[in-house]
């Protein structure tokens, strides 16, 4: 299919954010985008049509687990097909292609695979086993990339790939993710250049003035969707375009790149589902559903990880309750990607406006007290706030001295709540294999993140499997929970979610399958307390395997699925 197939409606919506980006260069915009389309192969097998309870995601580096003599990809594949086949349906490798820095997201070619992970055919293969999600690191390339070395020498192709900038202008508005310059300083062929380098200096934002800059990355993500990307996250998106004076976040233009990327990917890949990154708060950050049907089809849940942990830090789960009770219904094509930990921190931004500067602070003394770490942002006036707080969320959750029961109950039941609410579930892989703080990583490398991006052997994985009591336990119970929610149609992405004020020591909710009629009510203590309820209804406990009557006894972090 091409644009020349569309209907006229179509047409003029593309044709409005073109012009909107690029002025009186739209039409020769839009017959470039024909060319690529046309050039396009669909060689790819038919997707899903959309998600369901069914689709659960693990998130993982091409290599953290690693043997000797093999492609850390084959290593990978064969790990999960083994372990966690009947467990995941889908998976996350994080940037796998050539970089520079900050673990594959300084990209040296987006169209290559890392030689130290393995090749496409390893991609490939993986992709017939398990759904696939790719990141699209497009806000910015590695300095030694073609792109940007090209730029340096004065190669005419790369003239406007990124964006030069007055480092005499106010910068003052714009905002900073890292405590870093804005703006790096480079010789080039033409001379000094101050470049744009929103989160290092060997991360050069790309220019999406340019439109040769678009109809570049739009290739690139085609050809992600050919190669085995159900999934494709646009990293870091909010930051896209620059316009000085504004915040340079969540601009009109941005929204108009996102839109013509799902156009594209509608047309010539049907069934590709877009995910933003955002780590922002929660209003900026749903922003990027659009009207529910023309933008991504998911965004991160971001409040979801800190709010979680806050409820255990407290013991008391009211904040979380009433977040969840705001939240706006999703409509019947988009959806929540909800996570609690990942390969970065547990981001600060997104609970601005729901805890206040004490709650927020007591959540920083926690983390550096189970042994964490905290990465702070540049808030442009001279001052720094906490941006992520940098740590396992098995350790997040307890005290070094306290027992492996307390720790094991806590991790279980902030995963059943992710596991419950609505939206997909995105686990670490670190989470479901039990890991603990990396502080090998941390020290060898002084990067903070690097707590929780430990490598593994995949031999000693499988030893500690059988043999570790915490790591076993973690793995066999988390995995159970997978199953029982995989089966249960009211936990699809699209079912109803009603928030119930039980007791502020349990989070609570009703989730309702309107069209299969399933109803299942989620319960997690979140103190160490024993905690007596009245339900709304009698029924069957998925995770105990009894029935309950309406009166029930929850002992400290017990969690119940009661199917009515």
């Amino acid at each position: 299919m091409t644009l020349q197939l569309i209907s006229q409606e179509r047409r003029k919506s593309i044709m409005e954010k073109l012009n909107l980006l690029y002025g009186d260069q739209d039409e020769t915009v839009y017959r470039n985008m024909e060319r690529l389309l046309e050039n396009y192969r669909k060689d790819r097998p038919m997707l899903k049509p959309w998600v369901s309870e069914d689709d659960v995601m693990l998130i993982t580096y091409g290599d953290t687990v690693k043997e000797n003599d093999k492609a850390p990809l084959q290593t990978l594949h064969h790990f999960l097909t083994q372990y966690v086949k009947e467990t995941i349906s889908a998976v996350h490798i994080l940037p796998f292609y050539p970089y520079t820095s900050d673990d594959g997201f300084s990209v040296v070619d987006y169209r290559e695979i890392d030689p130290e992970l393995g090749k496409w055919e390893h991609v490939n293969s993986l992709s017939r086993d398990f759904d696939l999600m790719f990141d699209a690191v497009i806000n910015h390339i590695s300095q030694s990339s073609e792109w940007f070395q090209g730029y340096l020498r004065g190669e005419e192709k790369y003239k406007s790939y990124f964006t030069e900038a007055d480092p005499n202008a106010d910068y003052g508005q714009v905002t900073r993710p890292r405590a870093l310059p804005l703006l790096t300083r480079f010789e080039t062929a033409k001379g000094t250049k101050h470049i744009w380098t929103t989160f290092s200096s060997d991360q050069i934002d790309l220019n999406f003035k340019n439109p040769d800059v678009l109809l570049e990355i739009l290739d690139i993500l085609l050809e992600y969707a050919a190669n085995g990307a159900r999934f494709i996250r646009l990293d870091a998106i909010g930051f896209a375009w620059k316009k000085l004076g504004t915040t340079c976040m969540h601009l009109e233009e941005t929204h108009a790149l996102v839109k013509l990327m799902r156009n594209v990917l509608d047309l010539a890949a049907p069934g590709t589902i877009m995910i933003t990154e955002t780590n922002v708060p929660h209003i900026d950050n749903i922003s990027y559903f659009g009207n529910g049907y023309d933008e991504a089809q998911m965004v991160y849940q971001f409040p979801l990880p800190p709010l979680t942990l806050y409820s255990f830090h407290t013991k008391n789960a009211s904040k979380l309750l009433q977040w969840a009770d705001s939240l706006d219904p999703t409509s019947d094509s988009t959806t929540f990607f909800n996570f609690l930990a990942s390969h970065d921190g547990i981001g600060m931004r997104p609970i601005e406006g729901i805890l206040n500067d004490d709650e927020k602070q007591m959540m920083t003394d926690k983390t550096l007290a189970h042994g964490g770490r905290v990465s702070y942002k540049d808030n442009g006036d001279g001052t720094k706030s906490a941006y992520e707080l940098n740590i396992n969320y098995l350790d997040a959750l307890t005290h070094p001295d306290e027992s492996d029961d307390i720790r094991i109950g806590r991790f279980l039941g902030a995963q059943t709540i992710l596991l419950s609410v609505a939206g997909v579930p995105g686990i670490y892989i670190h989470s479901l294999l039990g890991s603990r703080n990396d502080y090998k990583g941390l020290e060898e490398s002084g990067i903070n993140r690097r707590i929780n991006r430990e490598k593994l052997d995949k031999h000693e994985l499988v030893n500690q499997l059988e043999t570790d009591t915490l790591r076993r336990t973690v793995f066999q119970r988390f995995s159970r929970l997978i199953k029982i929610r995989r089966r249960q149609k009211a936990f699809n992405p699209q079912a109803l979610e009603q928030v119930m004020f039980l007791d502020e020591r349990v989070f609570s909710i009703l989730r309702k399958n309107e069209q299969s009629g399933d109803e299942v009510l989620v319960l997690v203590n979140v103190s160490d307390e024993t905690v007596t309820l009245l339900l709304p209804f009698t029924g069957m406990d998925l995770i105990g395997e009894q029935h309950t009557d309406a009166n029930v006894q929850l002992n400290p972090y017990q969690c119940m699925w009661v199917k009515k």
